[in-house]
């Protein structure tokens, strides 16, 4: 017997294309028309007259063909137009008295039990709201919802006598999947269990949700597959302490003149103090900046040093050294040291820079530039990274039909959760810039600060999550089905990152000098600091403990595979070593050669990678 399916909106669709073929066939034939019907001979002669009669007579022949075509493909279109609209309408008429009956039919059981005799049943509309049951005689249960955070999906609902059971809906953060719906009494499959929740923290340790178990046939029809368990969260990664309050800082040293104290010789300013210690949850005080001393009789002067910067959770600030300024011909102006920059004493805390060297000026005698304070060192750390969380297991698949059916495959363990990274070494401080020396005789210029070396970190990398368990398959029928797969265990997670060595600080520029003395030096520029060595990546997770096992077969039919073991999690890489310090420049000069650019620092030793985990 000849089966014919009309489906209106494709026929409406075929015959606009059509007329759009029709159209664009029409508009070619008309351009053509006038070049090819009316040829003009190609010469006086008799043969050309009779060549181009007979072409321009095939071209019109050629059009009136073509406008009978056109006429037909018209009606042809309006044909096909008219069935789309008649088909159309012949659906709208059937359906209209079919729903009130459906309706009256389903009306009894719907308000007795809640359940229709025929139809579907409705899917979870909120979620984890559990998927409807489908009707008493025919139709498939409703789909579960997925699930908010830590709250489970939504269950599938079951079917009547005949139909297959809802799925199970997606288990929220680190919640469990929902189950599947029961399939129909005499004939349907069950539903798949809904996949557990990706782990999050603070939820149930944040371990991946389980899988849902499939759903069990009744007399005939197969088992739905179990879910598969959720990702474990990744461990967080370790975090040195944050520290806010400051100690004092150290007071500047006062300027003197030669107002103050005119037979002074030299005249020296007093140097700043040191900034005020703090300790491992305060960081250092900024060290007090040196006194400008000035001398406008014929004495020298020599600028007050600065204060170092206190010893801290992140270490002080070195103060900048005071200028010395003196004029007369055997007057030397000399410009304080830099403060040194204090070193770290909270875990990753970073050293302080070191303070600017002073200025020395002098007008007709040497001047010589202040040496540039060295940077504190940055200090270590032994933060690790978290430990990754174990993947959810999976779910168990359904039973197959008493007499005929397979049983549902076990559902997949889940993966475990990434180590968290160890937190890094602190910076070494910068060392600070020497100061000018500016003369019109000889003027030497010093050394720029040295760079703080980095700090090392021994904060290994977090272990990887376990993978989860994999779900035992379903059983067969009794009579005649193969038992369901068991799920594979879950793969272990990666290890985490081992924390980076602390960079090594930057050497300080060293002085430059402006004199007309050939014999003057600039000053060479300040060592790098080395950096920090890394720490070790962590051991990746170890896979899920547990495969799934094949489910029973029926009479007729064979026990199902059992799940294969999951691959333990890579190792972690080794934290990258602290890069070096690059060395100051050398300072310049107006006159004569620059100073030699500092050396660098070291770089630190990188981490070794973690050992991946075991298999299951």
């Amino acid at each position: 017997m000849p089966f014919v399916i009309a489906t209106p909106e494709l026929v409406a669709a075929a015959a606009t294309d059509l007329a759009g073929i029709g159209s664009t066939i029409n508009v070619a034939n008309a351009a053509a028309s006038v070049p090819t019907t009316a040829l003009a001979a190609a010469a006086a002669d008799e043969v050309s007259a009779a060549v181009a009669a007979l072409f321009g007579s095939h071209a019109q022949q050629y059009q009136t063909l073509s406008a009978q075509i056109s006429e037909f493909h018209d009606r042809f279109v309006r044909v096909l137009a008219g069935g789309a609209h008649t088909y159309s309408a012949a659906e709208a008429a059937n359906a209209s008295p079919l729903q009130p009956l459906l309706e009256l039919i389903n009306a009894p059981t719907q308000a007795l039990i809640g359940r229709p005799l025929i139809g579907n049943g409705a899917d979870g509309a909120f979620p984890g709201q559990d998927g409807r049951d489908g009707g008493l005689l025919f139709g498939n249960g409703g789909n579960g919802a997925a699930g908010d955070p830590s709250q489970t999906g939504g269950n599938g609902g079951a079917a009547g006598l005949f139909g297959n059971g809802g799925n199970g809906g997606t288990g929220g953060d680190s919640a469990n999947g929902g189950a599947g719906g029961t399939g129909g009494l005499l004939y349907g499959n069950g539903g798949t269990g809904g996949h557990g929740g990706v782990g999050v923290h603070g939820f149930n340790g944040g371990i991946g949700g389980a899988g849902g178990a499939g759903g069990s046939a009744v007399l005939f029809g197969s088992g739905g597959a179990g879910g598969q368990g959720g990702t474990g969260v990744a461990g967080p990664g370790g975090a040195n302490p944050l520290v806010f309050d400051t100690a004092n800082p150290g007071q500047s040293g006062q300027n003197v003149d030669t107002t103050s104290d005119p037979l002074a010789n030299p005249l020296a300013a007093p140097a700043g103090d040191t900034g005020g210690t703090g300790n491992p949850t305060q960081n250092g005080g900024h060290g007090g900046d040196g006194g400008t001393a000035q001398s406008t009789n014929a004495n020298s002067a020599v600028g007050g040093d600065g204060g170092g910067g206190g010893a801290g959770a992140n270490g002080g600030i070195g103060g900048d050294a005071g200028d010395g300024v003196a004029s007369g011909v055997a007057a030397t102006g000399e410009g304080g040291a830099g403060g040194a920059g204090g070193d770290a004493l909270a875990p990753g805390g970073s050293g302080g820079n070191g303070g600017f060297g002073g200025d020395g000026v002098s007008v007709g005698g040497q001047a010589t530039g202040g040496t540039g304070g060295k940077g504190g060192a940055g200090f270590g750390t032994t933060v690790p990274g978290g430990d990754g969380s174990a993947g959810g297991s999976g779910g168990q698949g359904g039973n197959g039909g008493l007499l005929f059916g397979n049983g549902g495959a076990g559902g997949v363990g889940g993966i475990g959760g990434a180590g968290g990274a160890g937190a890094g070494g602190g910076d070494g401080g910068n060392g600070g810039h020497a100061g000018f020396a500016i003369s019109d005789g000889k003027a030497t210029g010093q050394l720029g600060g040295g760079g703080g070396d980095g700090g090392a970190s021994t904060g290994v990398g977090g272990m990887g999550g376990r993978g989860g368990d994999g779900g035992n398959g379903g059983a067969a029928g009794l009579l005649f089905g193969t038992g369901g797969a068991g799920g594979n265990s879950g793969a272990g997670g990666v290890g985490g990152v081992g924390g980076a060595g602390g960079a090594g600080g930057t050497g300080g520029i060293g002085g430059g000098i402006s004199t007309n003395d050939n014999s003057s030096v600039a000053g060479d520029g300040g060592h790098g600091g080395n950096g920090g060595d890394g720490a070790n990546g962590g051991a990746g997770g170890a896979a899920g403990a547990k495969a799934g096992t094949g489910g029973r077969g029926g009479l007729v039919g064979g026990t199902g595979p059992a799940g294969s073991a999951g691959s333990g999690g890579a190792g972690g890489a080794g934290g990258a070593g602290g890069a070096f310090g690059e060395g100051g420049e050398g300072g310049t000069v107006g006159e004569s050669g620059n100073g030699t650019p500092g050396a660098r620092g070291s770089n630190g030793n990188a981490g070794s990678d973690g050992v991946s985990g075991a298999h299951g």
